[in-house]
């Protein structure tokens, strides 16, 4: 008897992993949106593939590698236990991230293109997008399978590149996000502000104002400190100074009389904001330089007084501080993206996310009325979907691409098989930080450059 109910309740597990996302997750979150359960388990695919990265990075997991075909082998066939100044073990576990990261990359890609021009739940695309859980597991794991099988040769010189573009545009996105979020911030304080008639929300927007701006200017100090030398390091410093200078700019254009009346919810926190993880951009691509001097996140040599110098007294030091707080903000990003959508018409209009309409909410409220009762998630667009699916996937492959980048610290495979770090690395964040300033200055200057178009 005891079996008998076993085996059903495997069946109906089953059952559930093949159905919709309404019926994954009705246990725990009773009530909630199709398309919020949808991005949410889609974005769990996302987190399971970087704790896998995570996991290969491990000793005892790279030892297992060797018995891979693509592990550090010369020509005559004889592994090697080190190449270059890098230990193979290391290099075995970021080749590793590549392959796992190009999996899900891959994987996500290939829902980008399935769900192009889907328009509203009724597609039957819709069904594929937010439901057959098991099957799409499967087709993730067969994928990882194959990529751990894909011949060295030039894929992870050319394969760096893809990740190279992937993740500078992953950076903008998260940069649009922290506006979005800093904007949203600082229109709720107001409105709870002129609500309670209290100037407690006031001196909180005020604190955490100074705050940012302060942890910037400790940040530019510290970069000074640590990442430049009085004789050299002449890059660093131009870095350090000109995007110090540029965030001074915007945000003395934040509060501008005319920037003012064109946006009045546009201020100071938002600017510190953005100053902040300009400052965080500046730092990584600090981390980056592939000089001794001027980056103490290089692989440093270990020579003592008797023994010689050689591959054998260089230490890999994996898990730096940068890595570790771009982890963090990419699952925070990550999570943002899919859990809502902005309040701004302009951050909807990019990130192609809709507002709901009054009429669909009344309808939407009625669903969830009901779905509460039954103890399920609800469709809530039958009549228009609530988020681009292609997008939303081709985001996935943007934050598969800059996880990759991250865990492996951006360094470039070379020709002797070790992973060196490069100044590409370096521009693409550096670039990614000026773009990032002028995407922010834009919003701020387009309703007085383009008066005719609705930026409320």
């Amino acid at each position: 008897m005891g079996a008998c109910l076993g085996a059903c309740s495997l069946l109906s597990c089953a059952s559930c992993l093949c159905g919709s996302a309404p019926c994954i997750l009705c246990s725990c979150c009773p009530a909630s949106r199709n398309s919020t359960v949808s991005r949410l388990i889609f974005t769990f695919f996302l987190f399971l593939g970087v704790l896998v990265s995570i996991i290969m990075l491990s000793p005892g997991v790279e030892s297992q590698l060797y018995k891979l075909p693509w592990v550090c082998e010369e020509g005559t066939g004889i592994p090697t236990a080190l190449q270059g100044y890098i230990d193979c073990s290391s290099l075995l576990g970021y080749r590793a991230v590549y392959r796992m990261c190009f999996a899900t990359a891959a994987f996500f890609f290939f829902f980008t293109l399935l769900m192009l021009c889907v328009s509203s739940s009724r597609d039957p695309r819709a069904a594929i997008q937010n439901g057959f859980w098991f099957f799409k597991f499967l087709i993730l794991v067969g994928i990882t399978v194959g990529a751990f099988y894909i011949p060295d040769g030039s894929f992870s010189n050319i394969w760096f590149y893809f990740g190279v573009v992937g993740s500078f545009l992953f950076i903008l996105i998260q940069l649009v996000l922290l506006i979005d979020f800093a904007h949203s911030w600082n229109q709720l304080w107001l409105g709870k502000a002129e609500e309670c008639d209290s100037r407690a929300w006031y001196a909180g927007l005020f604190f955490f104002t100074v705050l940012f701006y302060s942890l910037s200017i400790t940040a530019v100090a510290l970069m000074f400190i640590y990442y430049t030398e009085p004789s050299t390091c002449h890059e660093g410093k131009i870095f350090i100074s000109l995007n110090l200078t540029l965030c001074v700019c915007v945000s003395i254009a934040a509060v501008l009389p005319k920037v003012q009346n064109a946006q009045p919810n546009s201020g100071l926190l938002q600017a510190s904001v953005v100053t902040l993880y300009t400052m965080f951009v500046t730092w990584l691509a600090l981390s980056s330089v592939p000089e001794q001097k001027c980056n103490p996140h290089l692989p440093t040599q270990l020579v003592n007084e008797t023994g010689p110098a050689g591959p054998e007294g260089y230490q890999t030091q994996w898990w730096d501080a940068p890595s570790i707080v771009g982890l963090i903000i990419f699952l925070l990003c990550t999570l943002f993206i899919s859990l809502r959508s902005s309040d701004h018409r302009q951050v909807n209009s990019l990130m192609q996310t809709e507002e709901c309409p009054p009429m669909l909410q009344a309808t939407q409220q009625q669903q969830q009325q009901l779905a509460a009762c039954e103890g399920r998630a609800f469709d809530n667009e039958q009549d228009g979907v609530t988020y681009s699916y292609s997008f939303f996937h081709f985001c996935l492959v943007l934050a598969s691409l800059h996880i990759m980048m991250t865990l492996t610290n951006w360094y470039k495979p070379g020709e002797t098989r070790k992973m060196i770090s490069t100044w590409t690395a370096v521009w693409v964040k550096i670039c990614a930080s000026w773009a990032g300033l002028l995407l922010y200055l834009w919003t701020l200057v387009a309703p007085l450059l383009l008066p005719n178009r609705d930026f409320s």
